[in-house]
C-alpha cells in the first residue's frame, strides 16, 4: 500500500502525536465486557467485539492506555467491520478499577497476555496481534519467548519502544516534557489508589519522585522481582526478543517520533520473520489521515499486512 503521508495541518512530529490523541472521535458499537481471572487471583477486564468470525484480532494499548483510547476503538473498527471478532484487553489497573494483587502492568508482563491469547483461542482457527507502544513490546516480547500460542498466524505493533531505557531517556528529554508529565502523573495516581487496599505497598516517597526511571526503580521494579529499573528494562526490552519471532511480524516505527531512541530502528537480519518499516512522518502512535471515511494509515496498514497473504 501507498506509504504514509502527514496531512499538511500536522506539521510537527508532537503536532502528529497530540492531534489524534486529543481530537480523534471513533463511532463504535459498545464493547461486550467480559471479566476472566488469572492464576494469581486477580482480574482481566476484556472488551469484545463479536459476530461469530472464525478470525481473532487481540489488540494491545500503551502505557496509561485502555481500550476506550481512540487508536484501539479505530482499529478494533476497522477489522470488526471486515468480518473479524475483535478483543481489546484492559491491562491490570487500567480498565477503570484497581486490580487487587500487589503487582501492575508492565512492559514485559507476558504472562498476562499469555493468558488473554489462551483464553479466546479454543473458539477461533486464527489469531492476529496488534500492539500499540508498551503494547508493541509486549507483542513482540511474548512472541520472541517461544511460548507463542499455535492459532496466532501474524502480528503488527506500532509506535515501539523496543529499547526501554535508552526510550527511557529519550522522553526525559526537555521536549518530551509534556508526555512525561502526563505519564508520570498517570502511574502515580495509580499507585496511590492502590495504597488505599494494600497495606504493603509504601507511598510515603512518592512526592520526592520526579522521573520515570526513579518511578520504576520505586515501584515498578521491585513489585515484579527485578533488581532495579535498569534490569527491568534489560530483561523487558523486545529487542532482545525479535531474534525467536518464527511468526510473520511487522514493527512500524515513525522516524520522527518523539519518544523512540535510536535503538528502536534496529537492522534486521535477511530472512528474519520481524520486518521493520520506517515512514518518515507519523509522530508516536499518530498516522492520522483525514478525508478517508475516518480511517488512519495504521488501520489500513493493519489490516493490509494481516489480512492479505
Amino acid at each position: 500500500m501507498k506509504p504514509y503521508e502527514a496531512p499538511s495541518l500536522l506539521f510537527h512530529p508532537h503536532a502528529e502525536t497530540i492531534w489524534p490523541a486529543l481530537f480523534r472521535k471513533v463511532p463504535l458499537i459498545p464493547y461486550q465486557r467480559e471479566r476472566i481471572s488469572t492464576p494469581d487471583d486477580d482480574f482481566l477486564d476484556l472488551d469484545w467485539l463479536r459476530q461469530g468470525s472464525n478470525k481473532l484480532v487481540i489488540v494491545s494499548h500503551g502505557l496509561e492506555g485502555n481500550t476506550s483510547r481512540a487508536y484501539i476503538k479505530g482499529m478494533a473498527k476497522h477489522f470488526f467491520e471486515n468480518g473479524y471478532d475483535v478483543l481489546a484487553w484492559n491491562y491490570r489497573g487500567c480498565s477503570g478499577e484497581m486490580n487487587r494483587q500487589l503487582r501492575f502492568y508492565h512492559s514485559g508482563a507476558t504472562d498476562d497476555l499469555s493468558w488473554v491469547i489462551n483464553h479466546a483461542a479454543p473458539n477461533y482457527e486464527s489469531i492476529y496481534l496488534i500492539g500499540f507502544s508498551l503494547g508493541g513490546n509486549l507483542t513482540l516480547k511474548y512472541m520472541g519467548e517461544g511460548n507463542t500460542n499455535n492459532k496466532i498466524k501474524k502480528a503488527i505493533v506500532f509506535s515501539v519502544p523496543l529499547e526501554l531505557h535508552t526510550s527511557c531517556l529519550q522522553i526525559l528529554k526537555p521536549s518530551n516534557w509534556m508526555y512525561h508529565y502526563r505519564f508520570l502523573k498517570g502511574l502515580k495516581a495509580k499507585v496511590v489508589e492502590k495504597a488505599k487496599h494494600r497495606s504493603d505497598l509504601n507511598v510515603s516517597h512518592l512526592d520526592r519522585i520526579k522521573t520515570l526511571i526513579e518511578f520504576d526503580n520505586h515501584f515498578t521494579a521491585p513489585i515484579h522481582g527485578f533488581a532495579d529499573a535498569i534490569d527491568y528494562y534489560k530483561k523487558c526490552s523486545s529487542l532482545y526478543f525479535l531474534s525467536g519471532i518464527q511468526i510473520p511480524t511487522l514493527i512500524v516505527n515513525a522516524k520522527n517520533d518523539p519518544f523512540l531512541s535510536k535503538d528502536c530502528y534496529p537492522d534486521l537480519l535477511t530472512g528474519s520473520a520481524v520486518k521493520l518499516e520506517i515512514p518518515a512522518r507519523g509522530g508516536h502512535v499518530g498516522f492520522a489521515q483525514f478525508h478517508q471515511n475516518g480511517l488512519y494509515w495504521s488501520e489500513l496498514k493493519a489490516f493490509d499486512f494481516l489480512h492479505h497473504d
